[in-house]
């Protein structure tokens, strides 16, 4: 930063400043004639498609950083997503430089809706309905069920499925519990935000909670 501000790079209401310790509002600087990007924290909405992984190497495949502006990835520090979608998941993503957020969602105790729009292999029964709010759905590997979960059927083999956790691939092994393969996932919404309108690989600010 102090190369910068001798470069004479850094400005405060349009004045060149001279001292990089100088105690300035963030929101009040410019860089290079142009205002801070999210001087205070950065919180995005993505749109992820279909293929990308949400790693930062691309060792699977393009990544969901590919989508973003390059200067996110220079900040201090550099975004990340809150939790992750699997390559083969559409659907919602947060993305934020804020590590105190990442952790509010994430931790284990967060208790975040997420809702899902699932395509299965095969027609879908009513049961599953009671099945999956009864809070016994066991998946292979684990020794605690599942919180109570709400499913919609909404076609012969589409449904809709709201959860308040966030297990690895919870969705696909709560329906191969049971005997249903998940063809297509989308996830819709993740706490309060929801998809909208937003374009396939397009993403969009959010204005940053207090954390």
């Amino acid at each position: 930063m102090a190369d910068i501000v001798k470069a004479g790079r850094v400005a405060l209401d349009g004045i060149v400043l001279k001292k990089s310790d100088q105690k300035v509002e963030a929101d009040q600087v410019t860089l290079d004639g142009q205002p801070l990007e999210a001087p205070h924290g950065l919180l995005a909405m993505l749109h992820k498609p279909l293929g990308y992984v949400c790693t930062h190497s691309d060792g699977e495949g393009p990544t969901i950083y590919e989508l973003l502006p390059p200067q996110w990835m220079n900040r201090k520090p550099s975004v990340t997503s809150i939790g992750r979608l699997d390559k083969d998941t559409s659907g919602l993503l947060l993305i934020t430089d804020l590590g105190p957020l990442v952790h509010r969602y994430t931790s284990p105790r967060a208790e975040v809706k997420k809702i899902y729009e699932v395509t299965v292999d095969h027609a879908l029964e009513d049961s599953l309905i009671e099945t999956f709010a009864s809070g016994e759905v066991m998946l292979r590997g684990e020794d605690r069920p599942c919180l109570p979960a709400k499913l919609d059927i909404t076609g012969s083999h589409t449904a809709s499925l709201t959860l308040m956790e966030g297990r690895y691939h919870q969705v696909r092994r709560m329906f191969a519990s049971q005997g249903w393969h998940v063809e297509k996932l989308h996830r819709r919404q993740f706490g309060d935000y929801q998809l909208g309108t937003l374009e396939v690989g397009r993403w969009q600010m959010l204005d940053t909670p207090e954390v």
